[in-house]
Formats: C-alpha cells, sequence, structure tokens
C-alpha cells in the first residue's frame, strides 16, 4: 500500500487545488493521501470529494507552523483533529493574521528593491481563502522575472538571514503539541532535522513536545539527512513514537514528487486508532 501523509495544495502554498492534488495522488500510484495546508483546513472537503471520486483514501490533516522561544521555526502536523475546536482554531487564526501582516511588510521592503506589489500577491498569486506565506512572495518574484523559480527566490531573496525577512507570531510547539491532542487529532513532528531549511531544535524541544503527547516524526522526508533519520529512529524507539515518511508535495512549487517518501500502512493503523476528531475517508479495498 502506498501512503503520502503530507501534501499541500493552493490553500496554502501548493500549486494545485486540493481535488487536482488528489487526481494527481492517484495517477502516481498512491493508496492513501494526506492534505496537510499550512494552518489551514479549508480544502479538505474538495480534496475528500476527490479522493472518493478517485478510488483513493484520504486523511484530513493540517501543518501547524510553531516558533519556539528562540525563534526557531517548527511544522507540526496534525492528523484527524476537529477543525472547529475551539483552542486550536484559535492560535490557528491568531497565527494566519500575523502571515497576512508579516507578508504585507515584507512585500513593502521588497518592493523597494523589485518590482513587486502587495496588491500583485494578493490578486495573482494567492488562492481564494488560502493561508499566505513566503512562497506567495516568491512566485511574484518569478512572474517579475527577478529570479527563476522559488528555491532560487529563497535561496537569495527570502531567506531568514536577508534584510527582507520578518518574522511572525507562531505557537510555541509544545503548546501546539497540545492543542491538536485536545482536538483529538494526531501530532507529528514534521522533518524535525531539516537543517538545510535553517537551525533545527535541540533535545529540550524535542523532549517538551513529547511530554505535551507528541505522538509521531516523520523521518522519510528529503530534507532529512541520513546521520540525522537514524537519530530520529532511536527517538522514536524510546519513546514509542510512530514513524511516517512523506513527500511534501507541493505541485510546482517544489521538486518534491508525489510517492518519493511513504508511510507504513503499520504506521497510518496507529493514527487511525489515535485519531478522533476528524474521519478519514477509506475505500472498502483499504479497510484494514
Amino acid at each position: 500500500m502506498m501512503i503520502d501523509l503530507h501534501t499541500h495544495s493552493t490553500v496554502s502554498d501548493g500549486t494545485e487545488p486540493p481535488a487536482a492534488v488528489m487526481r494527481a495522488a492517484a495517477a502516481a500510484g498512491l493508496d492513501v493521501v494526506a492534505l496537510t495546508d499550512h494552518d489551514s483546513t479549508a480544502g479538505w472537503e474538495a480534496a475528500h470529494d476527490a479522493a472518493a471520486e478517485a478510488g483513493i483514501g484520504f486523511v484530513p490533516g493540517m501543518e501547524v507552523t510553531c516558533r519556539t522561544v528562540e525563534g526557531i521555526s517548527v511544522h507540526l502536523l496534525s492528523y484527524l483533529h476537529d477543525p472547529a475546536h475551539p483552542g486550536l482554531l484559535a492560535e490557528i487564526d491568531k497565527a494566519r493574521d500575523a502571515r497576512m501582516t508579516r507578508a504585507e511588510r515584507m512585500v513593502e521592503l521588497l518592493a523597494e528593491d523589485f518590482p513587486i506589489t502587495w496588491s500583485e500577491v494578493t490578486t495573482n498569486h494567492l488562492g481564494h481563502g488560502a493561508t499566505i506565506g513566503r512562497p506567495h512572495i516568491a512566485d511574484a518574484l518569478v512572474a517579475a522575472g527577478v529570479v527563476a523559480d522559488r528555491s532560487e527566490a529563497f535561496a537569495q531573496i527570502l531567506t531568514a538571514h536577508s534584510r527582507y525577512y520578518v518574522p511572525h507570531y507562531a505557537p510555541d510547539p509544545a503548546t501546539a503539541v497540545a492543542l491538536v491532542r485536545e482536538a483529538g487529532g494526531v501530532p507529528v513532528f514534521a522533518h524535525p532535522v531539516a537543517s538545510s531549511r535553517g537551525r533545527i531544535v535541540g533535545d529540550v524541544v524535542f523532549a517538551q513536545m513529547i511530554e505535551a503527547g507528541l505522538a509521531g516524526v516523520e523521518i522519510d522526508h528529503r530534507d532529512n539527512p541520513e546521520s540525522g533519520r537514524q537519530k530520529l529512529r532511536r527517538i522514536a524507539a524510546r519513546h514509542d513514537l510512530l514513524v511516517t515518511g512523506s513527500s511534501d508535495y507541493h505541485g510546482t512549487g517544489k521538486p518534491n514528487r508525489l510517492g518519493e517518501n511513504t508511510t507504513d500502512p503499520e504506521m497510518l493503523d496507529r493514527i487511525l486508532a489515535l485519531g478522533s476528531g476528524a474521519k478519514p475517508y477509506l475505500p472498502g479495498r483499504l479497510a484494514r
């Protein structure tokens, strides 16, 4: 069984609508796929319907943006949580509002040196109701001919070390873990040792997240180096954490391909057993 539990659509920073992601997953030979847009569940209904039509399984999810007190970005995958849970929803809404303010300020700074505007970003590169992020600004830079693609935009202009970078509010990782659990969800630490993306958390933050109820770690991900994966496997074994592998698919926004890393069916079973806030869609042939 081919299971990919980390994908993005135009509801956040992917380049394909939720239904198109599901159709692409079916075409890629996947049996079960999760939609995990940043800080949003707005794509669940369309993804569910498209997955059912394509005959593949669908796991509703979300990628929660977190930040430590030291300013280190942490991404937390949440599966099967209640999208209307008041505590989690309040934090997500606060973070989404902060993202919007932050993005507008970054565009103001960029506009001093490059031919982009806030109106262009929101009108031409942001899907309706989507969670805005740096990838949308990157798309505007690509459209303006400043860079060739998103990767070049992040490497040269939108890096956290750039003078154009502006931080934004995000919940503490342990707080987010606890809220996901309260919402009946299954919290999984996304690409924990992806040092190429920036600073990664140390043992103290990891321990805090585990104490708060962390259920698993995403190990097989192209941004996790092999040495880091070995460390993650030791941590998972020590604390009985479930382990996943995923593509982190963004359509044409990233080189990541659907199904390039996958999750073992046993681990999906553990996620399904733990989650109680939302229901997955699993066709009869996939029911276990």
